[in-house]
């Protein structure tokens, strides 16, 4: 089964509500449409309801079945207002600019999953990550045990050998810049967890570098290296190794020649980007030369599910993130 499909079959074994903020963006509309025709989450969207459902009339699209709330005239304005304030009044939020803030549909939604009216939020397609984020952390905070919050992409590639049968788990590719070792050995520890509960298999990390086993040495590669000691003395039963080039750790053959005593044998399917550089080139040539499915930036150490969307996603991306968004609800 694709992956996509084992994502809304899981997610039909337990419904979840996720909230669609961009509920004027008729990606989103479409995306609406095939979630409720397949029934494998609640949505939620948010906006007002007259130009919701006039575009959706226009275009032809049927969000039956969705609930649209509109942030200005909720019985919960209020309520969501003074919550906000409570939330944000040590970084001097206002009562005022809370109660502006609450109008945007973002905040709104992300209040609602803080208050238990939903279980997930999926915004992205008109918003950038920043503007998705800053309101998920001041709002829903970071997870329990949780140092770092940050974002990868579940790989589908079609017709290949490697990693999980085609699926692969890229971090961080989206959201954190230039890690120190510390952050990035943060950023494997989570990307495992992400890989294990949406994939179901056991992890195999490789921390990629332009080396392998010291084949060059530079300020790059011992970051690296660093991160890799890291990982392995905090979470002493995942199968990790590195530094690894990206060859060495997905492809046996070659793990045989140039790390024959890699743990991995080649065989990572969880891999982590020494930096948002390369990770960022690394998901698009996959994405565009291998004709994969890309979906994310997904997030991970963010206290509820919040994922974010391409702005340059179709709709059909759109309703393959609300099914991962829900699978990870269920947990």
């Amino acid at each position: 089964m694709a992956f996509i499909e084992e994502m809304k079959q899981r997610a039909k074994q337990n419904m979840k509500t996720i909230i669609l903020p961009e509920a004027e963006d008729i990606r989103v509309l479409k995306a609406t449409e095939k979630v409720m025709k397949e029934k494998y989450a609640n949505i939620i969207l948010i906006g007002k309801e007259e130009n919701i459902l006039e575009k959706a009339k226009t275009n032809a699209v049927n969000i039956e079945g969705a609930k649209i709330v509109d942030p200005e005239k909720s019985e919960d304005y209020d309520k969501y207002a003074n919550l906000l304030y409570a939330l944000r009044k040590h970084k001097g939020m206002t009562i005022e600019k809370a109660k502006e803030l609450v109008l945007d549909p973002v905040y709104y939604g992300m209040l609602m999953v803080k208050d238990n009216k939903a279980d997930g939020l999926v915004s992205g397609a008109a918003h950038s990550t920043s503007d998705t984020l800053r309101p998920a952390l001041q709002i829903l905070k970071t997870a329990p045990d949780t140092k770092l919050v940050s974002a990868f992409f579940v790989m589908v590639v079609p017709d290949c050998e490697y990693g999980e049968n085609g699926v692969f788990i890229f971090g961080d590719s989206g959201l954190n810049e230039n890690p120190n070792p510390e952050q990035l050995s943060e950023i494997a520890i989570s990307s495992s967890k992400s890989f294990k509960q949406l994939v179901g298999k056991e992890p195999k990390v490789a921390m990629l570098s332009y080396s392998t086993y010291g084949s060059a040495h530079s300020e790059l590669t011992e970051k690296v290296i660093e991160a890799t000691k890291l990982v392995k003395e905090k979470q002493k039963d995942l199968l990790v190794d590195g530094e690894l080039q990206l060859d060495a750790a997905i492809i046996p053959e070659i793990a045989k020649s140039k790390a024959p005593n890699s743990p991995l044998k080649g065989e990572a399917n969880v891999l982590i980007f020494p930096d948002l550089n390369a990770g960022n080139i690394g998901y698009k040539l996959v994405q565009r030369l291998a004709k994969a499915e890309a979906y994310g930036p997904l997030c991970q150490g963010i206290a509820r599910p919040v994922n974010d969307l391409s702005r340059g996603c179709n709709s059909d991306d759109i309703a393959g993130v609300v099914a991962i968004t829900a699978v990870q609800a269920q947990n």
